[in-house]
């Protein structure tokens, strides 16, 4: 069975905001539509789906909120850290990110970043019941991967942090739960799917694992070892955490 990058986001939204969601996001707030924040900025390497070209949206941005379009919650896609100041991180129901590097710093991309007020902002966002979907790259955010460690709060939130990669390639994802909100569409047992794979490293304790890399067969180093978590979920305070390597 072979997956495209659509439908990939679709479960990931659809394990963010949680059971059933989709269907009643509408009817929630007094008809209030529910708003995701789609954090796409660069301080460190910037992966092509995420690159844009003038003022167009980036590819994962476009698909992104095209589901959300279809299913009836708002997605706004920024690569500004101001959207996460104390006066208006409030609007947000939920954020996604597809991100890299110190997120506190200009980088790559030269946008604004986010101050410590709002970054203190965001992980109290969280911790109070706000979503998070964290896709590829953001496990490779905040910080240099070699020197942050499990204790790292962003590393404590997200549940682990990125090891390194090999060349892109097929490979066989397990599915470890397939009644999980999103994950039915991957159907049960195993399927194939060509991405970079990402190897992590300092995984939470009380990972809900919903997919499984298997490391059979794979070319690279990095990959010599046993199958390890893919994409998983956790709680965060009374927040929902999902993270896919995925993207």
């Amino acid at each position: 069975m072979s997956l495209n990058r659509r439908q990939l986001l679709l479960s990931a939204g659809a394990a963010l905001l949680g059971p059933q969601a989709l269907q009643v996001l509408a009817a929630q707030k007094g008809g209030a539509t529910k708003k995701v924040l789609f954090f796409t900025k660069s301080s460190g390497f910037q992966h092509s789906v995420i690159a844009r070209k003038g003022d167009a949206p980036a590819l994962a941005e476009r698909i992104l909120t095209e589901i959300g379009k279809e299913h009836g919650f708002e997605v706004v896609a920024s690569k500004d850290g101001r959207m996460f100041d104390p006066d208006k991180i409030g609007q947000w129901d939920a954020f996604a990110f597809e991100t890299t590097g110190d997120l506190t710093k200009p980088g790559t991309d030269k946008t604004p970043p986010i101050s410590a007020d709002g970054l203190k902002a965001f992980f109290d966002a969280i911790d109070s019941g706000k979503g998070f979907v964290g896709m590829h790259c953001a496990s490779d955010t905040f910080g240099d991967h070699r020197k942050m460690g499990a204790n790292d709060p962003y590393v404590k939130m997200i549940g682990g942090q990125f090891a390194g990669h090999g060349a892109q390639q097929v490979a066989t994802i397990e599915v470890a739960d397939p009644g999980f909100p999103g994950v039915s569409g991957f159907g049960t047992g195993s399927f194939k799917i060509e991405d970079e794979w990402y190897t992590q490293k300092y995984w939470a304790d009380d990972l809900h694992v919903l997919l499984v890399q298997k490391t059979e067969g794979m070319k690279g180093d990095m990959y010599h070892q046993p199958n390890f978590p893919e994409t998983w979920t956790r709680m965060q305070g009374k927040g929902r955490v999902f993270y896919t390597s995925m993207g």
